[in-house]
């Protein structure tokens, strides 16, 4: 028998190895497909998971982070509430809110709370109201919060931390001590020193050893999250004012703030 392969054995053998090496070619292929589509979920995954842990992150108060958070103030936000007893940390259950974001050296906040104060504390005694203030420090320009902008809203923390029952007095000295001193906004030079903010929490009921610490530096941290959820927030100018959570613009109108918050019990 002739050992010689013939023509149509030769082309059989040639379809063959064109068949096998398709079906390397498809296997080849249908791997790196595989390890593409694997490649695409697992990119996706990893970014998904940034995204959610961008998110949760965003979305946490920044205080969550602050060592030293006085007691008698809300977690989230720093607010401080006061129910009809006017101490810090109190609220009137049931009631309407009102929220006040200020900043103790902005003029605008000096005038709400001449003209809405009294109307305030009477609602809130009466139990028709829950006042929260929310001190921060938008106007302090010395980056380390160690203007008066963000030393009185670190003293009212203070304040609020341990001699609550004084807080709502205090508060309102603040106001007083600023705009009597002659300073203006961004005027640091003028403005009261440390001496001068434990003078007023005394007068305003704050006992001497809690006045003496209120230059401590313990809430600083507290006083630049508060400023920070300010703006995370979506507020960027004091007084911001508001009531149930709607925002509340006519309180330059003396009586406006008391019949709006009759109007939302």
């Amino acid at each position: 028998m002739s050992s010689n392969i013939s023509k149509a054995e030769k082309r059989e053998a040639a379809r063959e190895q064109a068949r096998q090496l398709r079906e390397a070619q498809a296997r080849r292929e249908r791997r790196n497909r595989n390890l593409l589509i694997t490649g695409v979920i697992v990119l996706i995954v990893v970014v998904a998971v940034a995204v959610f842990a961008i998110v949760r992150q965003g979305s946490k108060p920044a205080i969550s982070a602050v060592k030293e958070v006085p007691a008698n103030t809300q977690v989230k936000d720093g607010g401080i509430s006061l129910g009809s007893s006017l101490t810090a940390g109190t609220a009137n259950e049931g009631a309407p809110t009102i929220d006040v974001y200020l900043d103790y050296t902005c003029p605008y906040c000096a005038q709400f709370e001449k003209i809405n104060a009294d109307s305030i504390n009477e609602l809130v005694k009466a139990g028709d109201a829950t006042v929260v203030y929310h001190p921060v420090a938008i106007l302090d320009r010395t980056g380390n919060f160690s203007g008066f902008s963000g030393r009185a809203a670190a003293a009212a923390a203070t304040v609020a931390d341990k001699a609550p029952e004084a807080f709502n007095a205090f508060h309102t000295a603040l106001y007083d001590m600023y705009t009597s001193s002659g300073a203006t906004e961004g005027v640091a030079s003028t403005e009261p020193d440390e001496q001068a903010i434990i003078d007023t929490a005394v007068k305003a009921g704050v006992p001497q050893d809690v006045a003496n610490t209120v230059g401590d530096g313990t809430f600083t941290d507290w006083v630049g999250a508060t400023t920070e959820q300010f703006r995370k927030d979506g507020f960027s100018g004091t007084p911001t004012v508001l009531i149930n959570g709607k925002d509340f613009q006519n309180w330059s109108q003396p009586g406006a703030l008391a019949d709006a918050v009759k109007a939302a019990q």
